[in-house]
C-alpha cells in the first residue's frame, strides 16, 4: 500500500521564537486565505531562546519605546504595557520610577506581549480562512521540489508546503552543540539557569568566558541565586557593555550625507559628532543612536575587504557601545566592580583542562602576553555570545541544509546567504523560489538582524513577498494555454 502524501500547507515556518511568531502574525494580517504551520520544539510560540527567561532580572536591553513588534506603531509595546500594568500586571515596574515608554520590561513579560499580539492576529484572521498551527517538534531535514518543500521532523513526521521560511533565531554558544567543540559547555553552567546556580557554594569562585550581554545575564542569574563570591570575567578585549541611557534626539547626520560609505569614514564622522554632542553637554549616545537606521545600507554596500576590516578592528568597540546593557544590569555590574567581587580581564580562552570533577581549570593567554596560563575556579559559565557560523553548528537541520547545498554561508560566514527579499541562495548561487530566511540567519546580509525592530520589519516585508509570490503563481496557472488546432 502506498503511503498517503502529507497534507500541503501554504507556508511552513521553521522556528517559533520571535522571528517565526512575528512572521505568522503578519501573514494573518494580509488579505487572502492561507494555512501556516510553525514548527517549534518548545511548548509555546513567541518566546524562543531570548524570551523564555523567567527571572525578572533578565530584562530587555532596550526600553519599551524601542521594542515594538508592530513596524507601523512604535508605541505598541508602551500601549500594551500601559494596559497590562493598569490591570495589575508587573507591579515591580514602579521600582524603575520612569514613564512607561522608558521602562525596561523583563524578557519573559515581553514574550507574553508577543504571544498576545499573535493570538489577536490569529483571531482576526480565523473567519477569513487564515490559520496558524503550532507543530511541536524539531525539524531535521528539508527537501525542495518542483511543487514545494517537504520538511522532516525528528519523530519522522513529514510536512509539505509551497514554501518554507528559516526563522531559526539565534544559536547561543552556551546552548548550541558545536563541531570541533572546545569542551567548554561540558563543564559550563547555563548563563540563565538560576536553579543550577543555587547549588553552588555561596562563596564559590566563578569564571565567565565572554563579556557581552550574555555575561550581564549570567551575573544577574548568580545574584538571583544568592551567590556572593568572586566572579572573574575574561574576554579578548576586556570591554564591558556600556549602560543604555535615554539621550535626547540628535540630527540624523547619515541621512544628510550619503558620501559616508566606508567604516573608516563612518567612524571618523561619528567621533566628530560625539565630540560635538559632548561640547553641547549632550550624551554621546545620542549621535550613536542615529546610526541604527542606516546599518543595513552601510553594511550591504561595503566591500568584503571593508567588512573584514570592520569585524576585525571595530566590532568589539561597536558591540560594547551599541549593544548596551539595561540600567538594572549596568547598576549591578557597577556595584560588584566597586566592591571588588567582579573583575574583568582581557584574555583569550585557549582551552579547558580535562576532568569532570573538582575545580574547573581553564587555559588563557592574557593580552600582551605570549605564554598561556591556567586559572582555576569552582564553576564556569560560557557567555561567549551567539554562534552565527552555520558550519560550526552541530544540529541536524543546519547540517542537512548545507550538505544538500540548499544554503551557503553568508558574508564572512555570518549566517546564510540570501537576497535582500529573503530568498535563500543555494550552493550554486541561485536564489530559491521556495526557501526563505529572516532574522538572525541574515546577520551576514544586514549585520544587525537580531533586534526586535529589525525582525519586525523583516517579518512584514517577507510576509508581503510570500503572499505576492503565491498570487503571481496562482494567476499564471489560471491563465488559459494556447488554443489547440
Amino acid at each position: 500500500m502506498t503511503a498517503a502524501a502529507p497534507a500541503t500547507n501554504d507556508i511552513l515556518v521553521i522556528g517559533g521564537g520571535l522571528s517565526g511568531a512575528l512572521l505568522a502574525l503578519q501573514l494573518m494580517r494580509l488579505p487572502g486565505a492561507r494555512r501556516v504551520r510553525v514548527v517549534e520544539r518548545r511548548a509555546e510560540l513567541g518566546r524562543g531562546e531570548a524570551y523564555s527567561a523567567t527571572e525578572l532580572g533578565h530584562t530587555l536591553n532596550g526600553n519599551a519605546a524601542r521594542m515594538s513588534v508592530d513596524p507601523d506603531n512604535a508605541d505598541d509595546l508602551s500601549q500594551w504595557l500601559t494596559t497590562h500594568i493598569a490591570e495589575g500586571g508587573w507591579p515591580q515596574s514602579r521600582q524603575q520610577h520612569v514613564p512607561i515608554a522608558e521602562l525596561f520590561p523583563p524578557r519573559g513579560l515581553f514574550g507574553v506581549y508577543v504571544q498576545q499580539r499573535l493570538r489577536e492576529a490569529c483571531a482576526a484572521g480565523a473567519g477569513l480562512g487564515r490559520s496558524v498551527e503550532h507543530v511541536q517538534g524539531e525539524a531535521v531535514d528539508l527537501e525542495v521540489q518542483a511543487g514545494g518543500v517537504r520538511l522532516t521532523l525528528a519523530d519522522g513526521q513529514v510536512l509539505a508546503g509551497r514554501a518554507a521560511v528559516l526563522a531559526t533565531g539565534m544559536f547561543p554558544a552556551a546552548r548550541t552543540p558545536q563541531r570541533q567543540s572546545s569542551g567548554l559547555n561540558a563543564r559550563a553552567l547555563d548563563p540563565w539557569d538560576v536553579a543550577a546556580m543555587r547549588q553552588l557554594p555561596e562563596q564559590a569562585r566563578v569564571l565567565i568566558i565572554g563579556a557581552g550581554l550574555t555575561m550581564v545575564d549570567a551575573v544577574e542569574s548568580l545574584q538571583q541565586a544568592g551567590h556572593r563570591g568572586p566572579i572573574q570575567v575574561f574576554s579578548r578585549h576586556g570591554l564591558l557593555p556600556h549602560v543604555r541611557r535615554q539621550p535626547p534626539a540628535w540630527e540624523d547626520f547619515l541621512a544628510a550625507d550619503h558620501s559616508l560609505r566606508t567604516p573608516r569614514q563612518l567612524l571618523h564622522e561619528l567621533r566628530r559628532q560625539c565630540r560635538l554632542a559632548a561640547a553641547a553637554g549632550i550624551d554621546w549616545q545620542a549621535p550613536l543612536d542615529t546610526v541604527r537606521a542606516h546599518i543595513g545600507r552601510l553594511w550591504s554596500q561595503a566591500s568584503d575587504v571593508q567588512r573584514r576590516q570592520f569585524v576585525r578592528h571595530v566590532r568589539p568597540w561597536w558591540e560594547s557601545h551599541h549593544h548596551r546593557s539595561p540600567p538594572q544590569g549596568g547598576a549591578l555590574l557597577a556595584r560588584l566592580l566597586d566592591s571588588g567581587r567582579l573583575s574583568i580581564e582581557a584574555a583569550s580562552f585557549k582551552g579547558l583542562d580535562a576532568g569532570d570533577q573538582g575545580p574547573v581549570r581553564i587555559r588563557l593567554r592574557r593580552r600582551g602576553c605570549l605564554e598561556v596560563e591556567t586559572v582555576a575556579g569552582d564553576a564556569l559559565i560560557n557567555s561567549s555570545g551567539i554562534e552565527y557560523d552555520w558550519r560550526r553548528v552541530d544540529l541536524p537541520l543546519p547540517r542537512q541544509l548545507l550538505a544538500r547545498g540548499l544554503v551557503q554561508p553568508g558574508p564572512l560566514a555570518l549566517g546564510i546567504a540570501a537576497t535582500a527579499a529573503g530568498a535563500v541562495l543555494g550552493a550554486d548561487g541561485r536564489a530559491s523560489e521556495r526557501l526563505f530566511a529572516m532574522g538572525p540567519p541574515l546577520r551576514g546580509l544586514w549585520w544587525e538582524s537580531t533586534a526586535v525592530t529589525d525582525v519586525a520589519a523583516q517579518a512584514k516585508a517577507l510576509a508581503m513577498t510570500l503572499v505576492q509570490q503565491h498570487h503571481s503563481s496562482a494567476a499564471s496557472h489560471s491563465r488559459p494555454g494556447p488554443a489547440s488546432e
